[in-house]
């Protein structure tokens, strides 16, 4: 008796997205996340920081976020987005947040 090859929907999204490699929506996904993160820690801070840097660090997350598919396209992708979360982090904090402490 010979098995036949299915193929189901699942297949299909499957071969569409990928789990890694330079089309990777969760990958895509996961760096939205974080940008969209710092943004709201950008919000709670809102009062900490003149109109001007506020502006200039949305302007350039929603630059972010408009190019995230192309950046995540890079061969050097976790690189270069690990350095933009970085710099971004300067300014929020998040990590300090998020970073589990080690409490005696």
């Amino acid at each position: 008796m010979s098995l036949k090859a299915r193929s189901t929907s699942v297949d299909a999204i499957a071969h569409q997205r990928p789990l890694y490699g330079p089309t990777c929506q969760c990958r895509i996904e996961f760096f939205r996340e974080e940008f969209r993160k710092h943004h709201q820690c950008l919000e709670r801070q809102r009062e900490y920081y003149s109109d001007v840097a506020i502006t200039q660090a949305e302007n350039a997350l929603a630059r972010i976020l408009q190019q995230i598919e192309q950046l995540c396209q890079r061969d050097d992708a976790c690189e270069v987005v690990g350095q933009l979360l970085r710099q971004f982090d300067v300014v929020t904090k998040l990590s300090a947040w998020t970073e589990p402490r080690n409490v005696h």
